[in-house]
């Protein structure tokens, strides 16, 4: 059996040219030949390589061959992101959706569409928020009676709503939501990664001459920082040595004892009143990596199982929710959502449910999904598992400016804490190593990202890993991104495996 760790080996370490590179020509990928640069993808090009993938996936899943029509394509986009409110993805795809010739009367809300489309809603409802709770029995109540659905068809759409709803995290992870107006042009304060085309692949070199598009745009507005402090210097330090830190609380920095009082009123607010002070540096992060990659000691399943356990139910402690807060709907969005109260809900509280851990090693995207979807949509699985590869094992092999990092354990911890939030479990893998390297309030943004994305804010996105550059924020991001599509759709995929024997 293959683990991701094992399986995403063989793409090596993805070395990134900044977006600059896409302008000159060095990317390998005729951007006119997709889709238009808007100012989300502009973002994501801080990683040219992946920006290539995540075109070329929503190009095909929107535009390319395929069991659905135009139109429902780009209104499931559009459902798909009002499910987290999200003003400028859904104003997107209605301008889209009438392009590509739909018919204006659905743009009234889901009373106005046909039976058929009307028909997935529950499901694009169960993805975004609990997606453990979908069950082969809303499969088969699509693909039967009339107005009923080809598994195909149903395949695309998932696909597509678990893109919409995943990209619905990153637009708001970082803050763009509230950049996307009025925007002035700054030059970037970080400058521009580049890769020394005589080195190696994986070395990169600063550059500051590459030329600044000075067209309005996000690209240049999300470089949030100050200057970068200098790591070596006493200013740079806390009382205790620790560095302004990554936004990070130096309390749970060590096994993450329990939420604190402030945690219950907030995800975020926690974090931005946490003293600086009590950080952890990049420096002390670098040294956990190091210390964790040179134990030799190897877990029982018991207690990998133990660990596993002990992470999820401090992810249900942190900052819980109340079911009963009342959800208020833009009224430009309300007529595309039913259901408005139904949102996330902790996997460690799912109740007396008969709802068990998913567990990777029983089913997996590299072992089952995959072959699954690309059967029913050709060619889908392979782009899916492109974008995945490189999302998972992009980096720079830097950390806050420090250079020749690997940055592995910190990239999966990130990845598979995402997961386990949705109630997934990596049996390979201890889960005692989140809690050596992520801190309270970055959990808290991540879960925040993953769960409710409509309430972070660009102050939020300010507030943690403050040490890192602004493509490695992004970049943080992007894995969020992409670690929550890979999970709504390993669901998905279950349920479907599971009626179709």
């Amino acid at each position: 059996m293959y683990y991701a760790v094992d399986y995403y080996a063989d793409m090596g370490q993805i070395s990134q040219d900044c977006f600059a590179a896409s302008k000159t020509g060095t990317s390998d990928f005729e951007m006119d030949d997709l889709d238009d640069l808007d100012q989300v993808t502009q973002v994501i090009g801080y990683h040219p390589q992946f920006h290539d993938h995540f075109l070329r996936t929503q190009n095909f899943i929107m535009k390319g061959d395929g069991p659905l029509p135009n139109d429902y394509r780009y209104y499931l986009a559009i459902i798909a992101a009002a499910r987290h409110q999200c003003p400028y993805l859904v104003k997107r795809y209605e301008k889209e959706f009438i392009n590509q010739g739909g018919d204006s009367s659905w743009l009234g809300g889901l009373d106005f569409i046909p039976a058929k489309l009307r028909a997935i809603y529950d499901i694009n409802k169960i993805l975004a928020h609990r997606p453990w709770l979908l069950r082969k029995e809303h499969i088969e109540r699509l693909t039967k009676g009339k107005n009923s659905w080809s598994l195909s068809e149903v395949v695309h759409a998932m696909v597509l709503l678990s893109h919409f709803h995943s990209l619905s995290s990153f637009v708001f992870s970082c803050g763009l939501t509230q950049k996307l107006d009025g925007l002035s042009s700054p030059k970037l304060k970080t400058p521009p990664v580049t890769m020394d085309q005589s080195s190696q692949p994986g070395v990169l070199c600063q550059t500051t001459n590459t030329p600044i598009d000075p067209q309005k745009t996000v690209l240049t507005e999300i470089s949030l920082n100050n200057a970068k402090p200098d790591y070596n210097s006493q200013a740079a330090a806390g009382p205790n040595g620790g560095g302004i830190g990554l936004g990070l609380s130096a309390g749970s920095a060590m096994g993450d004892a329990g939420p604190g009082p402030m945690d219950l009123n907030g995800y975020l607010a926690t974090a931005q009143q946490l003293p600086q002070q009590h950080g952890i540096s990049v420096e002390a992060l670098m040294e956990r990596m190091k210390v964790l990659s040179q134990k030799q000691d190897e877990c029982s399943e018991a207690e990998l199982s133990s660990r596993f356990q002990k992470v999820e139910q401090q992810t249900a402690e942190l900052a819980a929710v109340t079911p009963e807060a009342a959800v208020t709907l833009p009224p430009n969005l309300s007529h595309y959502v039913d259901d408005a109260k139904f949102i996330y809900q902790d996997f460690a509280r799912r109740g007396t449910e008969n709802i068990n851990t998913f567990r990777i090693q029983d089913y997996s995207w590299e072992d089952h999904g995959f072959s699954l979807v690309d059967g029913l949509y050709n060619d889908v699985g392979t782009f899916l598992d492109e974008k995945f590869r490189a999302a998972y094992n992009l980096t720079y092999c830097t950390m806050g400016g420090i250079k020749n990092v690997d940055t592995s354990k910190f990239r999966r911890a990130i990845w598979n804490y995402i997961q386990c939030i949705y109630g997934i479990r990596h049996d390979d893998y201890d889960y005692g190593e989140v809690n050596q390297l992520l801190v309270r309030p970055l959990k808290m943004f991540i879960k925040t990202a993953c769960c409710f994305p409509e309430r972070i804010t660009t102050k939020d996105y300010d507030s943690v890993l403050v040490e890192l550059q602004d493509s490695e924020k992004v970049h943080v991001n992007l894995m969020i991104m992409e670690a929550r599509n890979q999970a709504e759709l390993l669901y998905a995929l279950r349920e479907i495996m599971r009626y179709m024997t």
